[in-house]
Order: structure tokens, then sequence, then C-alpha cells
């Protein structure tokens, strides 16, 4: 076969495909046809409608007992005191003290969700306090530094006294985070020179109480 034969059949099969294409364009207008219509129409119920299907007759359905929604962990420490404690000698930062990355992400988290109460240095005097509600202790102060990692997470996932919990707001491991950062502002107060005593300029101010 020649050469221009071949390419006298590859156009002939071109055009055949073009007017073949053509002919059997999709019609927008017009649903396709469906082999199965029963595999993508099911009927659906509503939620709270009756159904035959299930003994109670009820759609919505509890579910099996253990199942817990994709990616959840089950709690091992609840809300009480106990608990709290409890964490903070179990529970430990998965994250190292010297981790920049890890320590810049607790940075932006704290300033989003942390700072409004605490303040941005972390002394308790965020734009909340200064609104009437009461302000948070320092968590430079020397109880807040020996409080535990782990009960700090804690602190941050169930709440304590007028604290709310975080733990909708804020994923686990961004939790860890903050704590991160906590720890990070406290050594940055520890590492902070203490103020000097201001010297009398004149006898007189030597002599004020």
């Amino acid at each position: 076969m020649s050469r221009r034969t071949l390419n006298l059949g590859l156009i002939v099969l071109l055009v055949l495909l073009s007017v073949t294409t053509w002919l059997v364009r999709e019609d927008y207008t017009h649903p396709n046809v469906e082999l199965f219509p029963d595999m993508a129409r099911s009927i659906p119920s509503d939620s709270f409608a009756s159904n035959v299907v299930f003994t109670d007759g009820k759609t919505l359905q509890q579910p099996v007992a253990g199942t817990i929604p994709r990616g959840w962990r089950t709690a091992r420490y609840g809300a009480s005191e106990a608990d709290a404690v409890r964490a903070g000698e179990e529970l430990k930062n998965p994250f190292e003290a010297d981790d920049r990355r890890e320590a810049r992400r607790g940075a932006e988290l704290y300033g989003a969700f942390c700072s409004h109460c605490h303040g941005g240095g972390g002394t308790g005097d965020g734009e909340v306090g200064l609104h009437g509600f009461p302000a948070p202790p320092s968590l430079l102060a020397p109880q807040a530094q020996e409080i535990p990692d782990g009960r700090l997470f804690h602190i941050i996932t169930f709440g304590q006294k007028k604290m709310p919990p975080h733990a909708i707001q804020i994923d686990e491991a961004d939790r860890w985070r903050i704590v991160l950062h906590i720890r990070r502002l406290q050594l940055k107060a520890q590492a902070a020179p203490a103020p000097a005593e201001s010297v009398p300029s004149s006898p007189e101010e030597a002599q004020q109480p």
C-alpha cells in the first residue's frame, strides 16, 4: 500500500469519525439512557420519617456500639480534677522544645485562640479582661510554670474555672503546639533581666517613701 493511499484512507476515516460524532452528539435537553436506573435513583428517606426497612420503623438509626467517626480518638480523660492531675503525670508533649517550626505554628494558634484573654505575652492583659470580664492569671507566674505540659493540654481541652473548653475549636496536635509556645513565653520571661532600681535624681526624691 502506497503512502498516498494510506493518507487518503486516514482522511476518509477522520471524516467518518467526525460525522459520526456529530450525529451522536449529546443532547443536553434530554437525559442519557440509563441501563440500571435503580442503582442511581434510589428512593431517599427523610431522617425523621418512618421506614419499613428497619424493624423499629425509624430511618434515623443509632450507630453500632463502639462506632467512632473517622479520625476520632477516644478520650482517656474526663474534665475532673483527678483526670487533670493524671494527664499531667502521663501526657508528654510530642513536639521537642527546640522545634522552631512547630513553635511558630503554636505562636499563630496562641494569637488566634488565647491572646484575647491571656495577652500576647501571656501576662493576662488581653482585650477581654479590659472590658469587664475577669482577667486570667499570668501564664508567666511561678505556679503556672510549674504546671506539667500534660495538665496544660488538659486545661486547653476541658477548660478550667471561667476558661471554656477548646477541644472543638483546636485540633489535638495544635493544642500541643500552643503548650509549646507557652513554654517559650515562660523561658523568655525567665531570661529577661530583672528591672534595675532607679537612682534618685535629687536629695528630695531620695527622701520620698
